[in-house]
């Protein structure tokens, strides 16, 4: 018998199309149903990374809230993009990822039954999380245009009333790529502030956008400093995916809290990866690291966009993934997916359970497939459909 946590909670497809695509051992499948990359993390991390397996106090659990090195690193990197300063010691702890922070965090911010609004589509994995820690999600629904997915500032702020405990809010969102802004950080914090809510802002890719312009942190914007969690990861900008560290940084009121669930749930962090991280954010040349990165995955996703010219395929403004609408296409998702599976060898995630809009899409990831492998894709749909 499930639990009744549980029994509302789905899985999130990806897991289930990825190992039927391990399982044919087929190198000719084009990779597009996960968050993985093949750009390289930085030289100056796997350096750090080989150098901590031969350190003894890199093989302990102390300290359990995270390396120093690590947490003034990290610290200093939101308070750039923040626009103001966290303490290392107070204000910030580190976490195993970036999704062990966004649950430390819910299970820290909201009581059973309160709400959290979020964007629809959304990641099925961030959307579970608020429900096994209690809470109700609260959608508010995006539109796909030709030029890309938009939201009104207006409906995002009227969707924070009396019963919410949070905001949860990603830049860019995923599976879209919508990036927010300053006109909807302006909005929230008004309606934020009025029934004494949270901000809960995932940064995992604040930087990975198509635009050349800086992330828009919301804590940047007057009223939302003091209310805005912010949550970090080494995973998508760093591409340090198997080292699992990321952390979360805040008003120290809420981050003793946060620290209290972080000690009663994993403990602490992996402690060979905690130099490589803090050595990659604090690198003189992280930021030109992740533009970098950042011209790769642009070129891939302009790929996928050339390629399927012409059939319903929404532009991202950035991030790893751009969703398909199958609608016009006669097709459910998961009819997609097989077909995509079965006849042209791609495997791609159908997005039921990712937000009340997501039973309308299929994702496709461009980040970890290089532009070369990219170029038969319209063939492989034209075979499918």
């Amino acid at each position: 018998m499930t639990v009744s946590r549980l029994r509302d909670i789905p899985g999130i497809g990806v897991d289930v199309v990825g190992d039927a695509a391990d399982a044919t051992g087929d190198p000719e499948f084009l990779r597009l149903e996960n968050l993985d990359t093949d750009v390289r993390p930085p030289a100056a991390a796997l350096a750090a990374t080989r150098e901590a397996v031969d350190d003894d106090d890199a093989n302990s659990y102390l300290p359990f809230q995270g390396h120093r090195a690590l947490l003034e690193a990290a610290a200093a990197h939101v308070g750039r993009l923040a626009g103001r300063s966290y303490d290392p010691a107070t204000e910030c702890v580190s976490v195993a990822g970036g999704l062990n922070g966004v649950l430390n965090t819910l299970l820290a911010t909201v009581e059973p039954g309160q709400e959290v609004v979020l964007c629809d589509p959304n990641y099925a994995g961030l959307v579970n999380r608020v429900r096994l820690a209690g809470g109700v999600p609260r959608f508010v629904a995006c539109e796909a245009t030709a030029e890309g997915w938009t939201v009104d500032p207006e409906r995002l702020a009227a969707a924070v009333g009396p019963n919410t405990a949070a905001a949860l809010m990603l830049g860019p969102v995923m599976p879209t790529g919508l990036v927010l802004d300053d006109t909807h950080w302006t909005a929230l914090a008004e309606a934020l502030d009025r029934h004494d809510a949270w901000l809960i802002y995932d940064a995992a890719m604040e930087r990975i956008r198509f635009d050349g312009l800086p992330p828009a942190h919301p804590a940047r914007v007057p009223g939302l400093a003091g209310r805005t969690i912010t949550i970090g990861s080494a995973s998508k900008e760093l591409r340090m995916i198997g080292w699992r560290v990321g952390w979360v940084t805040g008003p120290a009121e809420i981050m003793a809290d946060i620290r209290l669930v972080g000690l009663t749930n994993v403990v602490c962090q992996v402690g060979i990866a905690q130099r490589a991280v803090a050595t990659a954010l604090a690198a003189p040349d992280a930021d030109a690291d992740v533009a970098a990165a950042t011209a790769v995955w642009s070129e891939r996703n302009t790929a996928v966009m050339d390629a399927l010219a012409g059939l319903p395929v929404v532009p991202p403004a950035g991030g790893w993934s751009l969703l398909v609408d199958t609608r016009p296409l006669g097709l459910t998702p998961a009819a997609l997916s097989r077909r995509l599976f079965d006849r042209a060898r791609i495997a791609a995630t159908p997005m039921d359970g990712w937000g009340p809009s997501g039973e309308h899409y299929l994702r496709l990831v461009f980040a970890n497939e290089p532009v070369s492998r990219l170029a038969g894709l319209r063939e492989r749909f034209e075979r499918a459909l």
